[in-house]
């Protein structure tokens, strides 16, 4: 399972937002700390701010800051509002072609293991992702090759 790059930059915002403590981030200083584009940012933080996770101010100095304390903002509950569906197969889609999908038994292991993925995403909130501001004051370097844990 791999999330959508869109729930990924919601779940950076939300931290950037986070470690901003009350004062207001620009969806310009966020592009720059992570590196990523701006374009695509502001379409993240409109959908953050319209779910109720972010506030936003328009203006010349304006941003945006959390709308909620981060021990309120459960991850689980924002991975499913920025995540477009959970389709870990065709046979989850509504077209599904799959010849075998009447009997097969893929379908309930597969809704087993996003379920537990899910349950172990509701478990934790903002607060335990949490950053400070001087993580990010000095840019680092990607950790290369970071790969998901090895599943035995």
């Amino acid at each position: 399972m791999r999330l959508t790059t869109f729930t990924d930059y919601a779940l950076r915002v939300l931290i950037y937002a986070g470690a901003a403590g009350g004062r207001l981030a620009t969806v310009e200083e966020t592009a720059r700390a992570y590196a990523i584009s701006r374009t695509h940012l502001m379409k993240v933080v409109n959908i953050l701010t319209r779910a109720g996770y972010l506030k936003g101010v328009r203006g010349r100095s304006g941003g945006f800051s959390l709308a909620r304390r981060p021990e309120e903002i459960n991850l689980g509950a924002v991975v499913r509002a920025t995540e477009p569906d959970f389709a870990l197969a065709e046979c989850f889609t509504a077209g599904n072609r799959c010849t075998i999908a009447a009997c097969c038994r893929l379908p309930g292991v597969l809704n087993e293991a996003l379920t537990a993925f899910v349950a172990t995403l509701d478990r934790y909130t903002l607060a335990d992702v949490m950053l400070t501001p001087d993580d990010f004051l000095t840019p680092r370097p990607p950790v290369a090759g970071r790969k998901a844990p090895e599943v035995a």
